[in-house]
């Protein structure tokens, strides 16, 4: 038995892919947000919370704090904090915040936009941190096109700012604190 393939079917093929692509372009801001938000929080957010858990020692910021975020400075100060200045105590209190809040924001889906910006400024400094502080040789830091997808610095930091990009772009999707707030604001 064959089937011909009428003429007239053809539109409505047509009509049907157009409204599937239309359909499909307006849900992934929302599920794109869902699923980056899901896949920050199953692969990085404890990355984040546990490093900075290494800042803190009781109720202030551990000498490890500064040796991570300013490595050179404390080697030349015999590792006495007390030796930097203001600035350095302030940059170390706020990176130490912002490995605890950020990663929550984005997991609640809370100022996602904002959130990822600031992960995203946030790997850039802990990137270059790594290589000029603590001079890390060129197998960590890795090369585009190289074919070797693991190096620590590139290669993952790349995905990692992929991700906080497409937060940021799209913002915290379904099931987001910033969807449910707009919603409560629009309504009133």
């Amino acid at each position: 038995m064959t089937h011909v393939f009428s003429h007239t079917a053809a539109p409505d093929l047509k009509a049907h892919l157009l409204r599937a692509e239309r359909a499909l372009l307006a849900a992934a801001p929302g599920l794109l947000g869902l699923a980056g938000r899901a896949v920050f929080a199953a692969t990085l957010a404890g990355f984040f919370w546990s490093s900075a858990l290494t800042k803190i020692d009781g109720f202030g910021l551990s000498l490890n704090g500064y040796a991570q975020i300013f490595p050179r400075a404390m080697e030349a100060v015999n590792y006495d904090a007390s030796q930097l200045g203001l600035a350095a105590h302030l940059v170390v209190a706020a990176g130490t915040a912002a490995e605890l809040v950020l990663p929550l924001l984005l997991i609640l889906g809370l100022a996602t936009r904002l959130a990822a910006l600031g992960m995203l400024g946030f790997v850039i400094i802990m990137s270059l941190t790594d290589i000029i502080g603590h001079g890390v040789d060129a197998s960590a830091i890795g090369a585009l096109f190289d074919r070797q997808p693991d190096a620590p610095i590139l290669d993952q930091r790349l995905l990692w700012g992929f991700l906080f990009t497409t937060l940021a772009l799209t913002g915290g999707g379904w099931l987001s604190l910033d969807r449910w707030l707009r919603r409560r604001w629009l309504r009133a």
